[in-house]
C-alpha cells in the first residue's frame, strides 16, 4: 500500500511524461545531457532550477518535475536566481520537430506573439486560435500565450543580468508593449522589480556602449549542450558564405541582419575569451550592434538556429554510432551539428546557385547577386557592407550577365515570386512536406535543392540531400550503400554533415578515420538542374 501511495505521489509531481526516477538520477549527478530538457520544481523553497543546479540536491518528497519553464511558472513556482533557468539552452524538441508545436515554438521563440497576438501566430499556423490553444495545453500543459510570458520574462531577465542596458531599452527589447506591463510581469515572475534582479557588475543608469550616434550595441550568452565542433561547423559556414553578408574568421561568425527598424551586424563568438564559459556552461557569445534593439528575440533565435545550439549531440551520436560505417566519424567529431539558416529565402537562393558548381563557385555567384541587387549598408564594417536581396527585389530583377544560365535565372525569379506573394514560407512555419512539395514544383528545383533547403531552412533533421555528389563520394569510399541511410533516421541530416566533414574537414591535414585513401582539400561540387 505505502509504495502504491509513492507511486500516485511521484504521478502527481511530473510534467509532460517525465520519468520520475531519471530526473531524480539527473538532478543527483547534475547531468549537463538534461539542461534544458526538464526543471525541478522545490516545494520547500517555491523555486525551480536546472538540473545542473549547484545547491543541495532537494528531497524526493519536496520535488516536482515540469518539461517547461512556463508550466513551472504556471504552477506558482519562481526561477531559481542561482543557476539560472532561463539562461539554459532550449529542448531540442523545439527546433527540430515539424508538426504544429514545433512550428509554434519557433514562431514564439521569434517574438511572433509579442508582435502580432496569438491571432497572428495562430494565422500564421493556418489554424483557428482555438484549436492552436487546445493543441498546445493537450501537449505541453499551458497556451501558447503562456509560453510567449515566458519567454518574454526570461529574455528581459537575461539583459538585465548580461548586459547594462537601461531598464525602459529592456522592457521594449524583449517584447513588453510598455514598461509598466513589463514591471508587473516581472515583479510576478521574480517576486522582485526589474531594477533589484540587475547584477551588481551592471551599472542601471548606463546604457551599453555605443557604436555610434543612434547605434546600440548589446552582448549576451547563448547557452548550448557540449560538445560543440566549433572548427566544423565554422569551416561549414566559412565556405558557404556569400561575400558582402557574411564573414568567418578568427573563431566568429559574423553577418549582416534587417531589425525593426533599419539594418544590423550579429557577431557569434564560437572560441577565445569572448565564449568562455559561465559558471560552468559553455556559451557562445552573441553581439549585435544595430539601429536598435527591439525585437532582439528574433535574432536570439534565429541565431541559436544558424548554430543549431540546442541540439543534443550526444543522443544525435548514440544513434549514428550505431552503424559501424560511422562509429569512427562520429567519435572522431562529436561535437557536429546541423547548420541551420538566419534567412530561409537566402538559404534557398543558395542552394539554387549551388546546383552543379562548386561550394567557391556559389558563393562567388550569390556575391555577384548581393553586389547588384542587396541593400547597401549606411555603416559597413569590414567585409560586411550588404543586406541580402529581398524576395520582392530578386523577383522582378534583371538576372542577365550574372553568370549563371538563364534557366538558373528562371528558377531564382520562381523562387522569389512564390516567397514574395506568401505562397511559400521557408521561414520554419509552414509545414515541411507541404514546403518540400512547393519546392519541387519550381522549375528547376529537384530532390536535392528541395532536400537541402529542407535540412537547413526547414530544421528538418532527417533531410537527407541523397544526389549529393560529395555524399555519395563519401559513402562509396566507406563502402555503404546509400539505401543504408535509413537505418541513420531520424538524423539523417547529421549523418549527412559527418560524411560531409569526413570528405573534406576543417583542417585538410586531417587524415579520414579507418580509411588509408587520401582525401582532396578541395571542396566538392553539389549537384542538380533539372
Amino acid at each position: 500500500m505505502r509504495a502504491a501511495e509513492t507511486s500516485r505521489d511521484r504521478l502527481g509531481r511530473l510534467d509532460g511524461g517525465l520519468d520520475f526516477d531519471a530526473c531524480y538520477r539527473a538532478i543527483e549527478a547534475r547531468d549537463a545531457r538534461f539542461d534544458g530538457r526538464f526543471y525541478t520544481g522545490v516545494t520547500s523553497t517555491g523555486v525551480f532550477c536546472r538540473p545542473i543546479c549547484p545547491a543541495r540536491t532537494p528531497s524526493p518528497k519536496n520535488v516536482r518535475f515540469f518539461r517547461y519553464a512556463a508550466v513551472a511558472l504556471a504552477a506558482g513556482f519562481r526561477p531559481c536566481r542561482r543557476c539560472r533557468p532561463e539562461a539554459s539552452p532550449d529542448s531540442p524538441d523545439w527546433d527540430v520537430r515539424g508538426d504544429l508545436i514545433g512550428r509554434g515554438l519557433r514562431l514564439i521563440a521569434e517574438g511572433v506573439v509579442d508582435a502580432e497576438s496569438v491571432r497572428g501566430l495562430a494565422s500564421r499556423l493556418a489554424v483557428t486560435e482555438r484549436h492552436l490553444h487546445r493543441v498546445f495545453v493537450a501537449e505541453l500543459g499551458v497556451g501558447p500565450l503562456a509560453l510567449a510570458r515566458t519567454r518574454r520574462v526570461q529574455l528581459a531577465r537575461r539583459l538585465l543580468e548580461e548586459t547594462s542596458m537601461p531598464v525602459t531599452d529592456v522592457a521594449f527589447a524583449s517584447g513588453f508593449g510598455s514598461v509598466r506591463q513589463f514591471n508587473a510581469s516581472m515583479l510576478a515572475a521574480y517576486g522582485r522589480p526589474p531594477r533589484e534582479l540587475r547584477h551588481p557588475r551592471r551599472r542601471p543608469e548606463a546604457g551599453d556602449e555605443r557604436a555610434g550616434a543612434g547605434v546600440a550595441e548589446l552582448t549576451m550568452r547563448l547557452a548550448y549542450r557540449p560538445p560543440l565542433d566549433v572548427a566544423a561547423i565554422l569551416g561549414f559556414l566559412g565556405t558557404r558564405a556569400v561575400p558582402g553578408v557574411e564573414e568567418v574568421a578568427d573563431g566568429y561568425y559574423a553577418r549582416t541582419v534587417r531589425t525593426a527598424s533599419g539594418e544590423g551586424i550579429v557577431r557569434l563568438a564560437l572560441s577565445g575569451p569572448a565564449a568562455r564559459e559561465a559558471a560552468g556552461a559553455p556559451y557562445v557569445a552573441l553581439t549585435l550592434v544595430a539601429d536598435d534593439t527591439h525585437g532582439i528575440a528574433r535574432t536570439v533565435a534565429r541565431s541559436r538556429r544558424l548554430l543549431d545550439l540546442d541540439a543534443d549531440p550526444q543522443a544525435v551520436g548514440e544513434v549514428l554510432a550505431r552503424d559501424p560505417a560511422l562509429a569512427a566519424l562520429v567519435r572522431r567529431r562529436p561535437g557536429i551539428r546541423l547548420p541551420g539558416a538566419f534567412d530561409g529565402f537566402e538559404l534557398a537562393v543558395r542552394a539554387v546557385l549551388g546546383q552543379q558548381v562548386s561550394v567557391p563557385a556559389a558563393s562567388t555567384l550569390a556575391g555577384r547577386l548581393v553586389a547588384r541587387l542587396g541593400k547597401p549598408l549606411t555603416r559597413p564594417v569590414g567585409r560586411l557592407t550588404h543586406l541580402f536581396p529581398a524576395a520582392a527585389d530578386v523577383a522582378e530583377a534583371d538576372l542577365s550577365g550574372l553568370g549563371f544560365p538563364g534557366s538558373r535565372g528562371r528558377t531564382l525569379r520562381a523562387l522569389a515570386q512564390g516567397v514574395a506573394a506568401g505562397d511559400l514560407v521557408l521561414d520554419g512555419s509552414a509545414d515541411p512536406a507541404e514546403t518540400v512539395a512547393r519546392l519541387r514544383a519550381l522549375p528547376g528545383v529537384g530532390p536535392w535543392t528541395a532536400a537541402y533547403i529542407a535540412m537547413r531552412a526547414l530544421r528538418d533533421p532527417d533531410a537527407f540531400p541523397d544526389g549529393d555528389l560529395a555524399l555519395l563520394r563519401a559513402l562509396d569510399r566507406l563502402g555503404v550503400p546509400v539505401s543504408r541511410s535509413a537505418t541513420w533516421r531520424p538524423w539523417r541530416g547529421y549523418a549527412a554533415m559527418h560524411l560531409w566533414t569526413w570528405l573534406y574537414p576543417p583542417d585538410p591535414s586531417e587524415d579520414p578515420p579507418d580509411d588509408p585513401s587520401e582525401v582532396s582539400p578541395a571542396h566538392s561540387p553539389t549537384q542538380e538542374m533539372e
